[in-house]
């Protein structure tokens, strides 16, 4: 039901297709209806229709026209009458097909559409624990699940309900006006629980397996994602029979538990088939004893017969409504843990727009944590406006997710952090990244044009704006020397590009945003020396007036910096200018002495 929200905006799409629906089955029954004439008139030999005294008197005046009428010219007016309801019933199918596939389409259109932008909204820390590939399979996979629910379910709900309606309608016609036994009709009473007993426990299965059949494609996925993306560790480790073996593994998994959903879906057709035709095997032998005696028209048996087996098609197809929405639900469900995933990172209402920094940048007693394990214990931190502060610290000990605090991609569990005194989630989340840069060690790149990734979130801006960013990253000379310039597409995550290369167009990216505050993490990590003086240049060109925020690996490039915050255990344990901290002979003095030997090895 909460699905079929979605169906709202498209509700004069469904009730056109039903329209459609109804007429296509009561051509249907009305086709049905000429078995009485063609086996009465046409092949008993000219034999009379006889009518029961309870039909309408319409029904008395056109069997009295048709017992007149001379057997060439009736068969003539049957066929002609039986063409055009087929053809018509043609026209109405085909139409009513479109409705539901467009209905089918737009509403999945609707649910992926929420979904990506549900992903687009949902904070860090669920990223952190989700798997891409698994996430794209929501959106691919499960979405097509629902679809086919939509598509085919519904419509065989709507379409073969009317088809039964309009076939126990000819039957109870068939009773009241040709004094057919009643007994027979009600003996399609038998065949429904029958039938559907077993339909609904197999049902229940197939949700189960369904649920088996999703997980196990979203991990197909994500070893798909994982080894194409990262081919290239792949390759080096000679990796390729291992990667392999999983991928068949999974993909052997997966094809056994299709193969279970397949048997069980399967086998309900023939079931539904082999009890519908005991059924009128039986009403065969009796009804068939009847008309041999004269007490039946053969005509007539055989209209209510061709309604009884007509029957077994709807109820085969209601039968298969049921598996198919049992494997709907189970991707409905996997589909709404995303939408209904609470977004851990939200704006709070009334929130202002954050204007440049005026005077500082606060962290007053943040922490942080990942689930239960405390990673930020106590952080303390202020940044005056245009002041530079380094981040250091070995490996994992919480320097990015300190950086990370500011542009709230996580907020702190206690604490605070604040520009010019105001906490940052009082302030609108668009305003406040907009006036954040960030170059990250880790460099994504999209797969556009070179122009595109620089000016990206301002697309259509000056091509000479963006040059400049390019040479202050000092990226313009590799740019221009590429095929297309500027034009040229780099390929899925700068494939195209060298590790430096892509790192100084993240940078040119910054420096085209020109926020008042920059985050570097790690940002000149990928440069040969040459490259990281130039872009050192640019960005120390690019601080006056602003405030940022270095995590450096190499401790000779944050010397100048007016404040280093030295991270040890997630705590504080030292800050103060570099010649402050070099005499204080504590951690970060012991790190820089330590590095200085290290290159002047490198150099030996």
């Amino acid at each position: 039901m909460r699905l079929l929200n979605y169906l709202k905006p498209h509700t004069w799409l469904l009730g056109l297709a039903s329209v459609f629906m109804l007429f296509s089955s009561l051509f249907d029954g009305i086709s049905l209806g000429m078995i009485v004439p063609v086996f009465d008139k046409i092949i008993a030999n000219n034999r009379d229709i006889i009518v029961s005294n309870k039909a309408p008197q319409f029904i008395k005046d056109l069997v009295l026209k048709i017992n007149s009428m001379p057997q060439g010219i009736l068969l003539n007016w049957i066929l002609i009458f039986i063409f055009s309801m087929f053809f018509l019933k043609a026209i109405f199918e085909f139409l009513d097909s479109y409705c539901m596939n467009e209905t089918g389409y737009r509403i999945i259109r609707d649910v992926r559409n929420s979904l990506y932008q549900k992903l687009l909204k949902l904070s860090m820390d669920f990223y952190g624990k989700q798997k891409a590939g698994a996430l794209v399979s929501r959106i691919t996979y499960d979405t097509t699940v629902v679809r086919d629910a939509i598509t085919e379910g519904l419509r065989d709900l709507i379409f073969q309900t009317m088809q039964v309606l309009v076939y126990l309608t000819v039957l109870f016609s068939m009773v009241l006006f040709f004094s057919i036994p009643i007994w027979m009709v009600f003996s399609i009473l038998v065949i429904i629980p029958v039938i559907m007993l077993p339909v609904v426990q197999i049902g229940r299965k197939l949700r189960k397996i369904s649920t088996q059949s999703q997980d196990t494609m979203a991990d197909l996925n994500t070893t798909l994602y994982e080894s194409i993306s990262g081919n290239a560790i792949v390759k080096a480790f000679s990796m390729e029979n291992y990667e392999y073996e999983k991928f068949s593994k999974q993909n052997q998994q997966y094809y056994k538990i299709m193969m279970k959903s397949i048997i069980r879906i399967i086998g309900v057709s023939p079931f539904t088939e082999f009890v519908g035709i005991a059924c009128a095997g039986f009403i065969i032998w009796f009804g068939g004893r009847e008309v041999i005696t004269g007490q039946l028209s053969p005509g007539a048996f055989a209209a209510f017969l061709g309604a009884l087996f007509s029957l077994l098609k709807p109820f085969k197809r209601l039968s298969r409504v049921h598996t198919i929405n049992q494997q709907a639900l189970a991707a409905a469900v996997r589909v709404f843990e995303i939408l209904d995933a609470k977004e851990t990172i939200s704006e709070i209402p009334g929130a202002k727009d954050l204007l440049p920094v005026k005077e500082k940048i606060s962290f007053k007693g943040a922490c942080f944590k990942y689930d239960e394990k405390e990673i930020l214990k106590d952080i303390n931190i202020e940044a005056k406006r245009g002041d530079v502060i380094a981040v250091v610290g070995p490996s994992g000990v919480g320097k990015t997710t300190l950086v990370n605090l500011l542009p709230r991609f996580y907020d702190p569990f206690k604490g605070s952090v604040e520009i010019d005194g105001t906490d940052v989630k009082d302030f609108k989340i668009s305003s406040l990244r907009r006036q954040i840069g960030i170059v990250t060690q880790e460099t994504f790149l999209f797969n556009d044009t070179v122009k595109a990734n620089i000016c990206y979130g301002n697309p259509g801006a000056d091509i000479n704006k963006i040059k400049e960013a390019a040479s202050l990253a000092n990226a313009s000379k590799f740019i221009e020397a590429m095929p297309q310039g500027y034009d040229t597409i780099i390929g899925e995550r700068g494939f195209r590009l060298s590790g430096g290369e892509k790192q100084r167009l993240a940078i040119a990216r910054a420096l085209f945003k020109n926020p008042p505050i920059l985050i570097l993490d790690e940002a000149t990590s990928q440069l040969d020396t040459e490259s990281e003086r130039l872009v050192q240049e640019a960005i120390e060109r690019l601080m006056q007036g602003r405030t940022v925020f270095v995590i450096a690996h190499r401790l000779s490039t944050i010397s100048h910096a007016n404040k280093i915050v030295v991270l040890h255990h997630g705590r504080i344990a030292e800050q103060g200018k570099h010649e402050e901290l070099m005499q204080k002979n504590g951690l970060y003095s012991k790190y820089y002495k330590l590095q200085f030997r290290e290159d002047l090895f490198k150099e030996d």
